[in-house]
């Protein structure tokens, strides 16, 4: 299992990472309707989407391992007057409860590994998520430009790792439909999209990735088959 490292943040578009993804506002809106209360966002890195769930009157946790990135979101927090719990943390190993949260929201950060690390990280939440508790999170597919063309260094048949930008030496974990299928055997699958972000930041891309929604299983947990 490769060794976890965080987001040099200086070198980081400040703008593009302190504004919320369009899906957070979407699942705020529907675990409220839901009556759901306490929110884990695993991989908070400047904190965006713990803003926006603190706003909607979620009871916020927030864990990444940037102490940077945790100490932005405190200044910012601070400012505007509200209460979110930080943590600076690795994914491997939560400092939580088990059956702790109501939610796990994780938006491009659980594929910051190996595959050894994402079976880890998984089991992780799984242990920190009530069941039926609701998780929304992101991988990397196999389509994405930089497993299939980039030619970034090989760590194992589903990881690369990158050699620039703020995610220098950041591993990433790439799957495909089926390894999500195996995997999330603990979870009741509501949804799984495959998305193409194909024009981003005034030019042609090929960044693709899985968007997952599911609910961990009230009746236990099982081995899966991976």
């Amino acid at each position: 299992m490769v060794k976890p490292k965080g987001w040099n943040w200086k070198e980081a578009n400040e703008v593009l990472w302190t504004n919320p993804c369009e899906e957070s506002y979407y699942y705020a809106n529907k675990w409220k309707r839901e009556g759901k209360k306490t929110i884990l966002d695993l991989g908070c890195g400047l904190g965006r989407h713990s803003i926006l769930f603190a706003k909607e009157g979620f009871d916020v946790t927030a864990a990444d391992l940037s102490q940077e990135g945790i100490n932005y979101l405190n200044d910012w927090k601070n400012k505007v007057g509200l209460e979110i719990v930080t943590k600076v943390c690795d994914m491997n190993q939560l400092p939580f409860k088990a059956n702790e949260f109501d939610c796990v929201w994780s938006y491009h950060v659980i594929s910051h590994t190996d595959t050894a690390g994402f079976l880890v990280i998984l089991k992780e939440i799984e242990r920190v998520l009530k069941p039926g508790g609701n998780i929304y999170f992101t991988l990397c597919s196999k389509e994405d430009q930089a497993y299939k063309e980039a030619g970034f260094p090989v760590v194992d048949s589903n990881t690369i790792m990158k050699t620039d930008g703020p995610e220098k030496d950041v591993p990433h974990y790439y799957v495909e439909l089926n390894d999500i299928l195996d995997f999330l055997c603990n979870f009741d699958i509501v949804q799984i999209k495959h998305v193409n972000n194909c024009f981003f930041g005034g030019s042609k891309q090929n960044r693709v990735h899985y968007y997952i929604e599911a609910i961990l299983k009230e009746d236990g947990l099982h081995s899966c088959n991976v």
